[in-house]
C-alpha cells in the first residue's frame, strides 16, 4: 500500500506543478464548491493509477487543484464509500495520497441524517467527535512511515479549528450546530429503531462516510475539520432518498462555501 501511495503521488506531481496546503473532501451534493476556486489543474479519478472511481450520483470523480481564499488546495470532487465495494484501505487511499502531495490539514464535508431532535434539514453541524461503525481502515499490517500502530483518537477533530469556525460563522451570520457523527456502512438508509439507537448511544447525525477518512488522517498526524449538512431528519419517521440528500446538500452549499472560505483565510498561522 505504501508503494502504491508514493507511486500515485509521484504520478500526480508529474502532471501538475502544484503543492497543496489543504485537502478538501466534498460530500454528496457539495461538489460545486470548486466553482469558487481558481482552478489550476483537474484530473479525473479514472486517469490516476490505483485511484478508486466514484460510482455514486452526486460525486463527479475529479481531483481539483487550485487556490481558494489565497490557499493552495486540492479538492476531492466526490469520495469513496465502503458500500461501493471498496475496502476500507481503498476508501482512505486518496487521503494518504493528498498527505504525500503536501497537505498540512484536511477539511471534510458530508451530507447526513439528523438524529438530534433539535436539528432541522439545512443545518450545518460541526463534527466534534464521532462513533465509527464502519470497518476500520487501519486493520492489517501497519506501515510505520504512515503512522503508529495504535494512534490516539481522543481528539479526532481539531479543537482550534472548531473554535475558529465558530468565529467565522458568527461573523458571516451562519447558524451552526455542534455534535457527534455516527459513521455506518450503508447503503440502506436507517430504520426508525436504528435512528433511535444512534441517538441513544450519543450520535447527533448519521452518515455513510467520513469516519474512515478521519481515522486515516489522524493516523498520519493531519489535523481535521469536518462539517455535516443535515439533509433529512431520521426521528420524524419520514422516508429518506438519495435525491433528497442531493437537493438539501445543494441548498446548503453556499453556507458551506462561506464557512470554508472563512476558515481558509484564518489558516495563515496554522499551516
Amino acid at each position: 500500500m505504501l508503494a502504491q501511495i508514493k507511486n500515485t503521488a509521484s504520478f500526480i506531481r508529474s502532471k501538475i506543478d502544484f503543492e497543496p496546503e489543504v485537502g478538501i473532501i466534498l460530500g454528496t451534493g457539495l461538489g460545486r464548491m470548486v466553482e469558487s476556486m481558481e482552478i489550476q489543474a483537474s484530473i479525473d479519478y479514472r486517469d490516476i493509477p490505483d485511484f478508486p472511481v466514484s460510482t455514486v450520483e452526486g460525486h463527479a470523480g475529479k481531483l481539483i487543484f487550485g487556490t481558494l481564499a489565497g490557499r493552495r488546495v486540492v479538492a476531492m470532487q466526490g469520495r469513496f464509500h465502503y458500500y461501493e465495494g471498496y475496502t476500507p484501505q481503498q476508501v482512505v487511499f486518496p487521503v494518504r495520497v493528498m498527505k504525500y502531495l503536501g497537505i498540512k490539514v484536511l477539511f471534510v464535508s458530508n451530507s447526513s441524517g439528523g438524529v438530534n431532535p433539535t436539528f432541522r434539514p439545512g443545518d450545518l453541524m460541526l463534527i466534534t467527535d464521532h462513533i465509527n461503525l464502519i470497518p476500520n481502515p487501519l486493520v492489517g499490517p501497519n506501515e510505520a512511515e504512515l503512522g503508529p500502530r495504535f494512534p490516539d483518537m481522543s481528539e479526532p477533530y481539531d479543537r482550534r479549528l472548531i473554535a475558529w469556525a465558530g468565529d467565522v460563522a458568527c461573523k458571516e451570520g451562519i447558524p451552526l450546530q455542534y455534535g457527534c457523527y455516527t459513521g455506518v456502512t450503508g447503503p440502506t438508509f436507517e430504520t426508525r429503531k436504528e435512528y433511535r439507537f444512534y441517538h441513544t448511544i450519543g450520535g447527533d447525525a448519521v452518515g455513510m462516510s467520513t469516519t474512515p477518512e478521519v481515522i486515516a488522517a489522524r493516523h498520519m498526524g493531519l489535523p481535521v475539520f469536518a462539517v455535516s449538512v443535515i439533509t433529512n431528519m431520521g426521528l420524524d419517521g419520514a422516508k429518506a432518498s438519495h435525491e433528497e440528500v442531493q437537493i438539501e446538500g445543494a441548498k446548503a452549499e453556499m453556507k458551506m462555501t462561506r464557512l470554508f472560505v472563512g476558515m481558509l483565510e484564518k489558516l495563515e498561522n496554522f499551516v
